[in-house]
């Protein structure tokens, strides 16, 4: 049976898709449901229909699934940010499990994985240390601050978020009564004008302590004094400050703060470790699970107090502080100065000497470091973006040889990529912990051990002939089979290695030498359908490649 755009259908939801939507099947037709459960049953408006699957609009929920829960927050369904706020919190775990699974298995090609039980939190609302609020006017001109809806720039007004903490509808409160009485404008995307971008607000969890940051348009806020005289009755109140962007850009921080009462930080624990956390500092946004998170890294690191570790992506030294207490060296390595500058005086206020902090790419100074100075490593902890690691960066752990590498990611599928390649070249796969960091929605951290095997020569052989190795499949963001996955999970299309490597082409991404080109000038490669690149570039726009 064919379906078309409008078309009414009866689902049973079978699975859930990576983004959380549901999934279920009418006649072999694969329809995406947004905000459809597992186990419910509902009819759902076809609203985009490909030849073997669409997407659907929800209508109704004829039966509902029995993991499906009133959501706490009433705009959820509008919002977007809580992907899952409908399942209960079991089914939400059992889901990231078989994310989890799931990519390890298809994309890294791991059987019997050593997994242990995900880690969840037993409150899993409330949890957000950080908060950015864009501000705008609803259609009626009144000023409104939340959340901008899924792929949009409509703003949900949401003053109360169920995973903020209750100091944000203070905050937002007093800021929108102060931008009332003195007629100061929101900013407006569209014109360039108005003052007030954002409100950011960070909170110490285990301090207390409480910055509000104001994003403007501007260099100053009018009548600055009358506000802060009105935050500073909120209990906590530590760093008020204003964030300079004029930029006509998506990017919610500038690169000048000015500090207008207060310090210029607030400070947060993770364990017995002290942190100065700035408007500019990246720092988790859960504390209660990222103790847990580095508690479990440090344990598989299993360290003595003999060993040399390498902390790569460190950020404000987060990580490598934690590792200090119990390594005789660490050395930490950040692109953004900002954070190292963060990470050096964090070492210095929890009196920490055995740590170096290097500013730069991973994938440049650990090279650089290796080869010019010979240095090296027992243990290597990596934490990198959602992207993953870049690839010179893994050839030169295979070339240091540390005892043990400790994987933190944010993201399974670059993760499985980058195991696999690890482990096809000398590595063994340990244990695998997944850490709910982000409860109401489809992320899902996860600690990976590595250990080093034993090497026979013909891995020796093939550790020095990487040089000559097509690592196109490591490059840019994802492997091929990373992305046939990703295509097929979310459109229902097969895509071939040659259709890939065609887009790439298109979007100017490098692709391996000669890789699928055809063997003479007049040889005919079929060309990839629209309906397919389209599916292939949704891919590229996924995993950071474009």
């Amino acid at each position: 049976m064919e379906f078309r755009k409008n078309d009414i259908v009866t689902l049973e939801i079978v699975d859930c898709g990576t983004d959380g939507e549901g999934i279920g099947k009418a006649d072999g037709f694969t329809v995406f449901v947004k905000d459809a459960v597992i186990g419910d049953t509902v009819t759902a408006k076809i609203m985009k229909a490909k030849k073997n699957y669409g997407y659907g609009r929800l209508m109704e929920i004829l039966n509902a699934s029995p993991y499906r829960v009133e959501p706490v927050c009433p705009s959820a369904r509008q919002c977007g940010g809580c992907q899952l706020q409908a399942v209960s919190y079991e089914e939400q775990k059992v889901f990231k499990e078989k994310k989890l699974r799931g990519h390890l298995e298809r994309i890294g090609g791991f059987t019997n994985l050593p997994m242990e039980p995900l880690i969840g939190m037993d409150e899993p609302y409330h949890y957000r240390n950080k908060a950015q609020f864009p501000v705008g006017r609803n259609k009626e001109g009144k000023i409104v601050a939340g959340f901008y809806a899924g792929r949009t720039h409509a703003i949900i007004e949401n003053r109360d978020c169920a995973l903020g903490i209750p100091e944000n509808k203070d905050v937002l409160d007093r800021v929108i009564a102060h931008m009332e009485k003195y007629n100061i404008a929101p900013y407006d995307e569209v014109t360039g004008k108005g003052l007030v971008r954002h409100i950011f607000v960070r909170h110490g969890y285990f301090t207390g302590e409480l910055m509000v940051c104001l994003i403007i348009n501007g260099q100053d806020l009018p009548h600055q004094k009358e506000l802060i005289e009105k935050l500073c009755e909120i209990p906590g109140m530590t760093s008020i400050s204003l964030n300079i962007n004029k930029k006509r850009s998506n990017v919610i921080l500038g690169d000048k703060v000015k500090t207008i009462w207060g310090k210029e930080y607030i400070t947060d624990k993770i364990g017995d470790i002290s942190y100065e956390i700035s408007p500019l500092s990246f720092f988790q946004v859960n504390p209660q699970q990222t103790w847990k998170l580095y508690s479990k890294a440090l344990e598989y690191a299993d360290l003595h107090g003999e060993e040399t570790v390498w902390d790569l992506y460190c950020g404000i030294g987060t990580i490598s502080l934690f590792l200090a207490q119990k390594a005789k060296f660490v050395r930490g390595v950040e692109i953004v100065p900002a954070a190292i500058e963060d990470a050096k005086r964090n070492a210095q206020i929890n009196h920490i000497e055995n740590v170096e902090f290097f500013v730069g790419k991973a994938e440049e100074v650990l090279p650089r470091e290796y080869e010019k100075n010979g240095v090296y490593a027992d243990v290597i902890v990596v934490d990198p973006p959602r992207k993953g690691c870049d690839e010179m960066l893994l050839k030169t752990i295979l070339k240091m040889q540390p005892k043990r590498v400790v994987y933190v990611s944010c993201d399974s599928a670059t993760l499985a990529r980058d195991l696999r390649f690890l482990c096809d070249n000398g590595y063994e796969l340990k244990k695998v912990c997944g850490v709910d960091q982000f409860p109401q929605t489809v992320h899902v951290e996860t600690v990976v051990l590595l250990s080093k095997g034993e090497v026979d020569s013909k891995k020796i052989r093939v550790e020095f002939s990487l040089e000559d190795m097509d690592m196109s499949e490591f490059q840019d963001g994802a492997t091929y089979t990373q992305i046939k996955d990703y295509v097929l999970e979310h459109s229902g299309l097969k895509v071939s290695n040659l259709y890939i490597s065609q887009i790439k082409r298109k979007c100017g991404i490098e692709v391996g030498k000669n890789y699928n080109l055809p063997k003479s000038e007049d040889s005919r490669q079929p060309m990839c359908p629209p309906e397919k690149e389209k599916a292939i570039r949704e891919a590229f726009k996924y995993f950071g490649m474009i």
